[in-house]
């Protein structure tokens, strides 16, 4: 029998399901402006007006049972039911009048007990490409055998939400229904958006099941000893993460279950701002047919890509399957995190390099979600900007963050894993006096971690936030790892040092409600 999609009142009668690489381009390349062929062989793809995620337009059903568990607020925006339908119509609507749909019927995580079957309905073969890379595809057999699906996504993302639908900000609506176990996107072309949205669903799907959904990368050691790092964009976590000496098991997305750990996409989502074949070889060597190119710049005649260009966005991107990576664990599933690596560019130059964490530091530091953001091309914006993200990826998390900060601190507990917080930001000084620690440091720090290089090294408790740093690591000079030895003028240390604290101290107030005593007491003082 022919596949159809008439269940959900789709009409359409060409539909692609699961299309080969080679056809989706094809059709691209004929039907979607914008679209080109790198001379790689990337898929080069524009997404429109919007070339990020729309955080602020995304809205969640607020409904029994679902409700109780959800953090609402400013992250975790409240919709009746009533606009969601509208808003699921209007996308309806808008496939009907389409020629050809697409259809991704795929896997999100590579443990088979926890892994949910999802589908995907959308307009562009962009977007399908797209999800085939970042999903985890199914064998023939699978296929035959998917049945129905667990979540299904409605893209209609080319046509806009009615602005005068209540409750909406925008033109741009992304909508998650739990109960329906759907998700409606409109007026965005953002491919990230669907993938985000599938994460989502797994940070609120997983708790329910004693698992720690992570916004995190992940690699493995000839050993089988495992590392997650945790950090918000500009950290690191994507380049350190891809590691000669260990296998990726993921870049982006994790989840810590009784039995290990597992990635819950298909592949990965890079950055290619000023990507480089010396820089990050793994990532620039996986651009190549089958990979997605979002918004980049490329000469229209040799059609090279200008990795440095960012006049159409600073957040360009490359989307391709993770076995496009060379040094990769297949099946993406491995042990018990021996290490939990907390990354922060801290752009004010007072965090140590490397310092080890108690369990209740690492809760704290974890709900804080810390990192700088340097000084931008703003006029009068001279100095770093704090920014805190709740389990280092707010704008994704369900629950209250103390509910995944529990969790976290349990798996730390009882698998006996070390955690550590890296700072890959400046030295001897703030962002515009100091200089960015040196990438070859950073990596020495992660492997002296791996190698259990501190093992019997003396610490100083750094006495601002008690943190035990190590005075000294393989391949990085002694100073290096006091920061505060590394600023010529040592009271400006001490003032910009009080000023972090401050910053820390504030932002946590919104959680000390939710938290236990014991990680309030594990701030900074």
């Amino acid at each position: 029998m022919a596949f159809n999609l008439e269940k959900y009142q789709i009409y359409v009668k060409t539909i692609h399901r699961n299309t080969s690489v080679p056809e989706l381009y094809e059709i691209a390349l004929r039907s979607e402006k914008g679209t080109a062929i790198s001379d790689v062989g990337a898929l080069l793809v524009y997404s429109g007006e919007k070339t990020g995620r729309s955080p602020k337009d995304k809205r969640i059903v607020k409904e029994s049972p679902s409700e109780s568990h959800i953090d609402w607020g400013a992250i975790n925006i409240p919709l009746d039911k009533h606009t969601f339908m509208i808003n699921r119509e209007r996308a309806l609507d808008y496939l009907n009048t389409r020629e050809r749909v697409f259809v991704v019927d795929a896997f999100a995580g590579w443990d088979p007990h926890y892994r949910l079957k999802c589908r995907v309905i959308c307009t562009r073969a962009y977007h399908a490409l797209f999800m085939q890379n970042m999903l985890i595809m199914p064998t023939e057999e699978e296929l035959a055998d998917f049945g129905e699906p667990d979540y299904v996504i409605f893209n209609g993302g080319t046509f806009p939400a009615n602005r005068y639908t209540s409750q909406m900000t925008s033109r741009t609506s992304i909508d998650l229904d739990l109960e329906r176990k759907e998700i409606v996107i409109l007026g965005t072309e953002y491919a990230g958006e669907m993938k985000k949205g599938i994460f989502s669903v797994m940070n609120y799907l997983m708790p329910l099941e004693n698992v720690m959904p992570m916004h995190c990368s992940a690699n493995v050691g000839k050993e089988g000893d495992v590392s997650v790092l945790f950090g918000l964009s500009g950290t690191g976590k994507t380049t350190l993460s891809a590691d000669p000496k260990r296998k990726l098991i993921g870049d982006d997305e994790h989840c810590w279950t009784d039995t290990g750990v597992f990635n819950i996409e298909g592949g990965c989502y890079a950055k290619a701002i000023d990507l480089s074949a010396e820089k990050e070889p793994d990532i620039f060597n996986a651009i190549r047919f089958g990979t997605v190119l979002e918004n980049v710049v490329y000469n229209k005649k040799t059609r090279e890509v200008n990795y440095h260009d960012t006049s159409i966005t600073q957040n360009t991107r490359a989307s391709y399957p993770i076995h496009f990576i060379d040094n990769v664990q297949i099946p993406c599933v491995a042990g018990h995190p021996s290490h939990v690596i907390f990354l922060t560019c801290d752009a004010f130059g007072v965090l140590p390099p490397v310092s080890l964490l108690t369990p209740e530091q690492a809760s704290y530091h974890f709900i804080a979600g810390y990192t700088a953001k340097v000084a931008g091309t703003e006029m009068g914006v001279t100095e770093p900007e704090a920014t805190f993200s709740a389990c280092f990826g707010a704008a994704f998390m369900m629950w209250h963050p103390n509910k995944y900060a529990e969790l976290l601190a349990e798996k730390i507990r009882d698998h006996n894993a070390k955690a550590w917080l890296v700072n890959t930001g400046w030295t001897g000084g703030p962002f515009g006096v100091g200089s960015r620690i040196k990438l070859k440091y950073t990596r020495a720090i992660i492997d002296a971690i791996h190698n259990g290089d501190f093992e019997g090294v003396k610490t100083i408790s750094e006495p601002h936030f008690g943190l035990k740093v190590p005075v000294a690591c393989p391949n990085v000079p002694d100073e290096v790892l006091q920061p505060r030895d590394t600023w010529e003028d040592h009271t400006a240390y001490d003032q910009t040092m009080a000023k972090l604290v401050h910053l820390f101290q504030e932002n946590f107030k919104q959680f000390e409600e939710g938290v236990h005593p014991d990680i309030v007491a594990a701030g900074p003082k």
